[in-house]
């Protein structure tokens, strides 16, 4: 290692790196610190005599934290199509973040780069295509080095980030980058809901827009704005409070019914208008985060 740091505390230093490179090649949190803690075993039971020669202690633990990851995602079973909704078998987990709790700037920067968006692209790519692009395109590793963690030439590497990038490009859609405008849109999205008021929802909702849901098995997801809109009506019951907070960066929703946590939603707005919601509806999922710090008090339950 390049420094006199004890082993556990030089891991340290890299643990929020690593959580990130694994958290876009997995899209789940559980896996995420799973593989965390994996690169970290492979660490220790290496002798510090042996830790202490590696001259670059993060690209040693970014190599392998990627290697463990695509291990991780070839043993998961995928089907092989070119319909992304035929692909798309589970919703990635969200992140949750209090809003307006950091940099403006660094939440825009945070929802390009692990926005729900372009994580439900990346969950249809091949292991090798998706490990190629985050660790290109997102952590901006040179191509021999992926080549490295995939076992291929550098010039398959590259073609495997170049076909993952387009098929990206055509898929996931590109956010407004000013957060309030976003928050803005989100906010009316629910009050026109509230009011009943099916043309304001509608105005709000671009004409293609795409609606995933972990309802049930797989991913149900429906499209075009008067679908979304009536859907929007039917649950917009009096009873469950809208709280805002940041979802992968941007503006979400944590609803509440009867004082505890009843789902997430996921907003993505590009030309001022609602281009893809994901709700999280799951009760195991909503479990885990009804405890996050991020989330508000949902307020007390009524008496029965």
């Amino acid at each position: 290692m390049t420094d006199d740091l004890p082993l556990d505390d030089a891991f340290e230093e890299h643990r929020r790196h690593l959580f990130g490179v694994a958290y876009r090649m997995l899209g789940s949190v559980a896996d995420a610190e799973d593989a965390v803690q994996e690169a970290w075993l492979r660490l220790r039971r290496s002798r510090e005599s042996e830790a202490a020669e590696i001259e670059n202690l993060g690209g040693w633990l970014t190599t392998t934290i990627s290697r463990i990851a695509l291990n991780m995602l070839r043993s998961r079973s995928t089907r092989r199509t070119d319909s992304l909704e035929e692909r798309l078998e589970h919703l990635p987990e969200p992140i949750l973040e209090r809003e307006g709790g950091g940099d403006p700037g660094e939440e825009v920067a945070l929802a390009d780069t692990v926005g729900l968006a372009l994580l439900i692209v990346l969950e249809t790519l091949s292991p090798a295509e998706r490990v190629a692009f985050v660790l290109h395109d997102l952590f901006a590793v040179p191509f021999d080095e992926v080549a490295a963690v995939l076992g291929r030439s550098p010039q398959a590497a590259r073609q495997l980030a170049s076909r993952a990038r387009r098929r990206v490009q055509g898929r996931a859609p590109q956010a407004d980058a000013d957060p309030a405008a976003q928050r803005a849109v989100v906010d009316a999205f629910f009050a026109a809901a509230r009011d009943g008021d099916l043309p304001r929802l509608i105005s709000l909702l671009d004409p293609e827009v795409v609606v995933h849901s972990d309802l049930g098995a797989g991913v149900l997801r429906s499209q075009g704005a008067q679908e979304v809109a009536a859907s929007a009506l039917r649950y917009a019951h009096p009873d469950r409070v809208v709280h805002p907070v940041l979802v992968n960066g941007a503006p979400g929703a944590a609803i509440a019914r009867d004082g505890a946590l009843f789902s997430i939603m996921a907003f993505t707005v590009a030309g001022g208008r609602i281009v893809q919601i994901d709700a999280f509806t799951a009760p195991d999922l909503i479990g885990r985060l009804a405890g996050d710090p991020a989330l508000p008090d949902p307020g007390p339950r009524p008496p029965r």
